[in-house]
């Protein structure tokens, strides 16, 4: 098949703009074509394999598998990570939170080691594909940075992709909702953790309900804040002082966060929007 009826063929499930974009990544990260390539007519000139091999791809792409599971990697902050169903894929969004992060604390992070000759520790909660927290050892190399998840699945994924991408993380098993009381430990808490309440289920693309860990989307109807609430917890005593606290939320949530923030003490408690003008983002530091 060629390049116009490989993306016919995703037609019914995405617009025709991401049709194409997905077909082209296929092409590119799996059979190594470029956009050249394709305008030349190589999708048809591909090896007896090579057509069998993507036929199987491009059937479970019409059955709304998403394209990173299907090739086992998302691309997140210029790096390609490896994905699997047992975590989430890193979105745009939270590539925009970990950028938020370094531009604010990487030179903090270095006049740390410096001035005070100590380490500057991060902490990723709930890491799933290790997307934060590999990004962030990368990105400030004076950190050091440690991540948990209550998942042994999204652990193993999270070490591989910070062996095959050079940093240094330390993982580690650990639940969200039963944390201990730790005494300055932390100069950053960050978390993406699951925030999406089951009765907007309905609302959400079919692809994403089918094949991504319902235990990193959802939290129950009468518990929104259920993960924000044992985290900020924690941080009031585990930060040190002037550490900062940084988490990607549900926007409908923005206000309850920043005012239970406020009430235990927190300042310069902000929400922040992502691209689209969505309140996506919540900081605040400690006293």
């Amino acid at each position: 098949m060629n390049y116009e009826q490989l993306c016919q063929r995703l037609s019914s499930i995405y617009d025709t703009g991401e049709a194409k974009a997905i077909v082209r990544w296929v092409l590119d990260v799996r059979f190594g074509l470029s956009m050249t390539d394709i305008y030349c007519g190589k999708v048809t000139q591909l090896s007896p394999n090579d057509q069998a091999e993507l036929e199987q791809i491009m059937q479970k792409l019409e059955k709304s598998e998403p394209v990173q599971y299907v090739l086992g990697v998302a691309d997140f902050c210029g790096r390609q990570f490896h994905v699997a169903p047992g975590v989430l894929i890193p979105r745009p969004e939270t590539a925009e939170l970990c950028q938020i992060i370094g531009e604010e604390v990487r030179g903090i992070s270095e006049n740390c080691q410096r001035e005070e000759n100590r380490h500057y520790t991060i902490l990723d909660v709930g890491t799933g594909s290790g997307c934060i927290a590999v990004t962030l050892s990368l990105d400030i190399p004076k950190a050091w940075v440690t991540a948990w998840d209550i998942s042994d699945d999204a652990l193993a994924i999270a070490k591989g992709n910070a062996v095959s991408l050079g940093a240094d993380v330390r993982f580690e098993h650990c639940n969200a909702l039963a944390l201990n009381s730790e005494a300055s430990r932390w100069d950053v808490i960050v978390s993406n953790p699951p925030y999406i309440c089951q009765k907007e289920a309905n609302e959400m693309e079919a692809n994403v309900l089918r094949y991504e860990p319902d235990m990193a989307l959802f939290v129950p109807d009468d518990d929104p804040l259920l993960f924000y609430r044992h985290i900020m917890n924690y941080a009031v005593s585990a930060l040190r002082p002037d550490g900062r606290l940084y988490f990607e939320i549900n926007p409908l949530y923005a206000d309850s966060i920043v005012n239970n923030l406020q009430q235990l003490g927190f300042v310069d408690v902000t929400s922040v929007n992502d691209q689209y003008g969505n309140a996506r983002f919540v900081k605040a530091s400690k006293k």
